[in-house]
C-alpha cells in the first residue's frame, strides 16, 4: 500500500496491511463504501469502484429483480470489482443470493445473520465473503464460518448497529487480535485522519458509509442528503434495541420514539410505531418529520454533497497529509 499511494520508505508496518484487502478484493485502494440500505445503488457502487475503491450495492432495499437490474448496470457502469451486501434479517434472501450467483458478482458482504448460513455455498461458487460484526465473539464465528475477512462495525456507525455499544476505538485492536483474517474498519470514518487512525490501530482497510450518503450519485432523496450535510454534533443516538438496534438522526419520527419509551411502550407497540416502509419513507422519499434517518454520529463532521471519485480522492489526500503530520510529531518527539 505505501507504493501505491505514494509514501515510498515510510517504515510503518501497518500501513503495509492495507494491501491485503486491496489484494482480496483486486482494487487499488483499501477503502470499501458500504452497502447501505436506499442509498447505495449502482451509480455509487459503480463511481466508488471506479475510483479505485470497492463500491457495494445494498440489497436490503430491493427485491431480487430490482437487484439484478443494479447489478447488470453496475457492470454496464464499471469493469472493475463491486459487491453486493445482503443484511440477512430482510426477507427474500434465497433470491436475493441466486441472483447473486446467476449475475457472477464476485464478492458478497453479509450482514444481520448467522454468516455460517451462506459463507460455504457462496465461497463453493467462487465469490468472496465478507460479514459485518460489532463485537469480537462474533468476529471469531465468523472466521469460524470461513468468511475472507470481517468488517468491524464500531457504535458511531448510522444504520442497523451492534447492541454492544463497543467503540470502533476500542472494537478493532480487539477483533485485530482475535482474528487471523483481514479485518476492515467501520464507524466514524469519514476522511484519512480517520482512516489513518483505523489502520494503526490494526485495521487492513476501512469501510465508509455516511461520507457517501452525502454524494452526488448515493439514491438517498436530496433532502436527506442535505439534512445529513447540516446536521451538528450529537443529533444522532442508536435506538430500537428490542427490534434492531439502529442510529437515527432526531426528528419528529425520533421524538416519537422516545416518548413510547417514556410512555412504558412493549416491543409490539414500538413495532406498530415502527410500522412498514419507514426508513424507506425518510431516506429515498425525504420525509423528514415520519421518515427513518439513519445516518452515522460522523454526520457532524459532514457540510457538503460532492461527487464520489472527489471524496475518495479526498480521504486519500488526507490520509497522506495526516501520516506526514504523525511522523513529523515522531521525529519531534524523539
Amino acid at each position: 500500500m505505501i507504493d501505491r499511494f505514494g509514501l515510498g520508505g515510510v517504515a510503518l508496518h501497518r500501513m503495509e496491511q492495507g494491501d491485503r484487502v486491496a489484494e482480496l478484493f483486486g482494487v487499488k485502494y483499501p477503502l470499501v463504501q458500504a452497502g447501505m440500505i436506499w442509498c447505495s445503488g449502482w451509480e455509487l457502487a459503480s463511481a466508488v469502484s471506479n475510483a479505485g475503491g470497492l463500491g457495494i450495492i445494498g440489497a436490503g432495499s430491493m427485491y431480487p429483480e430490482i437487484l439484478r437490474a443494479h447489478i447488470r448496470k453496475c457492470k454496464a457502469a464499471t469493469h472493475r470489482p463491486f459487491a453486493v451486501n445482503v443484511p440477512m434479517l430482510y426477507p427474500n434472501i434465497e433470491e436475493h443470493m441466486a441472483v447473486i450467483q446467476e449475475e457472477g458478482v464476485p464478492i458478497v458482504f453479509t450482514s444481520a445473520g448467522n454468516p455460517a448460513a451462506w459463507t460455504g455455498r457462496l465461497k463453493a461458487a467462487g465469490i468472496t465473503v465478507v460479514h459485518v460484526v460489532s463485537s469480537v465473539k462474533f468476529a471469531r464465528k465468523a472466521e469460524d464460518a470461513g468468511v475472507d475477512a470481517v468488517v468491524a462495525e464500531g457504535f458511531e456507525a448510522g444504520g442497523h448497529n451492534g447492541r454492544e455499544e463497543t467503540t470502533t476505538l476500542v472494537l478493532i485492536p480487539m477483533v485485530r487480535d482475535a482474528v487471523r483474517i483481514p479485518v476492515i474498519a467501520a464507524g466514524g470514518i469519514a476522511d484519512g485522519r480517520a482512516m489513518l487512525a483505523a489502520m494503526v490501530l490494526g485495521a487492513d482497510g476501512v469501510q465508509i458509509g455516511s461520507r457517501f450518503v452525502c454524494s452526488v450519485e448515493s439514491s438517498a432523496h436530496a433532502a436527506f442528503k442535505q439534512r445529513v450535510a447540516e446536521a451538528g454534533e450529537g443529533e444522532t443516538l442508536l435506538t430500537l434495541k428490542e427490534l434492531a438496534p439502529v442510529r437515527l438522526l432526531r426528528n419528529k419520527f425520533f421524538t416519537d420514539v422516545q416518548q413510547a419509551y417514556a410512555s412504558g411502550a412493549k416491543t409490539d407497540d414500538l413495532k406498530a410505531l415502527l410500522g412498514r416502509a419507514r426508513a424507506k419513507r425518510g431516506m429515498f422519499e425525504g420525509d423528514l418529520e415520519e421518515g427513518e434517518l439513519e445516518i452515522g454520529q460522523v454526520s457532524g463532521r459532514i457540510n457538503d454533497i460532492l461527487p464520489a471519485a472527489t471524496i475518495v480522492e479526498n480521504i486519500l489526500r488526507e490520509y497522506r497529509e495526516a501520516l506526514e503530520q504523525s511522523r513529523s510529531r515522531i521525529w519531534q518527539g524523539q
